[in-house]
């Protein structure tokens, strides 16, 4: 397949670059920078501008765009960057796709599992009806929306929501390394609050996957045993045999990151569960928290 593919520099966009192309993909990457190679192709998403022959041959789309969510303080600038950076690359390419002579297969367009918002021990999946009331559930609401060109054009077209990412890489494992390490790691708050996983190689192989099939809507990217914090911080613990006994409160995380920040990445969560991407037959290397952070730390 010829793949176009945007955010392809990002934690998950540059292990899926590397997994495509060492499957004998033909992948072009969608760069802001001037393009180096066949393998690369400018584009400019704040000015609304992509050449029309991007789509020339292409048999599907990934859109993996966005600034991180957790990278800086949530500042009134840098909330409209991070709507700002979804909605601009989503659209143009919707509309790319909708405007091409022939239309490539398939669209699979970023998301996130805070579409859900904060919802306690309720197990959620594709078919729970309502978003959350957060900021980060409106941002994935309107995300999501953002493709509606590519998929009234009759493309199919999946949304992408993922949940945490673990690997040692990068993202937020690679944080909580050290201090875990140094016996210094503990839950956060109470410990009550749910945690949806993934492992970067099953992330990778379900976007994967997706290619091909007939999925489309919502999609999660979780692995099917999420987890609460405090089983997460014990778990974590256990496989580097260091001591989990510190809880971290929630006024140095809050002091330091800003209250609503704090709370949409470490002292809330939800319980999601893969039910699209496990009925279309994916089959996960790393389905418990224990075997993927195992694998991911070579224990």
């Amino acid at each position: 397949m010829r793949i176009l593919i945007s955010g392809s520099s990002g934690l998950i966009g540059t292990a899926l670059v590397g997994h495509l192309r060492n499957g004998g993909h033909t992948v072009v990457r969608l760069v802001r920078r001037p393009a180096s190679g066949e393998g690369e192709l400018t584009w400019d998403p704040a000015a609304g501008t992509l050449a029309p022959s991007a789509l020339d041959g292409v048999d599907a789309v990934i859109n993996l765009s966005g600034a991180g969510i957790g990278d800086h303080r949530w500042t009134d600038d840098y909330k409209r960057e991070l709507l700002d950076s979804r909605l601009q690359t989503t659209e143009l390419l919707a509309r790319s796709i909708a405007a091409a002579d022939t239309k490539p297969a398939v669209f699979l367009s970023g998301s996130a599992i805070g579409w859900y918002g904060p919802r306690g021990d309720e197990k959620l999946d594709e078919s729970t009806p309502n978003p959350g009331d957060t900021y980060l559930a409106s941002i994935c609401v309107q995300w999501e929306a953002a493709t509606a060109a590519a998929e009234e054009a009759g493309v199919r077209t999946a949304h992408l929501r993922t949940g945490i990412v673990l690997t040692a890489a990068g993202g937020a494992l690679k944080k909580q390394l050290p201090l875990f390490k140094f016996g210094l790691g503990g839950k956060f708050g109470k410990g009550g609050q749910w945690q949806s996983w993934i492992s970067l190689p099953d992330e990778v192989a379900a976007i994967t996957s997706l290619l091909e099939g007939d999925v489309s809507g919502p999609v999660n990217l979780t692995a099917p045993n999420p987890v609460t914090n405090a089983e997460f911080t014990t778990t974590l613990g256990s496989v580097l045999g260091r001591p989990t006994f510190l809880p971290i409160p929630s006024f140095g995380p809050k002091a330091l990151l800003g209250s609503e920040l704090a709370d949409a990445l470490l002292f809330t969560g939800q319980r999601v569960v893969p039910t699209v991407l496990e009925r279309s037959g994916f089959t996960f290397q790393h389905p418990t928290l224990e075997i993927a952070l195992r694998a991911l730390l070579g224990k």
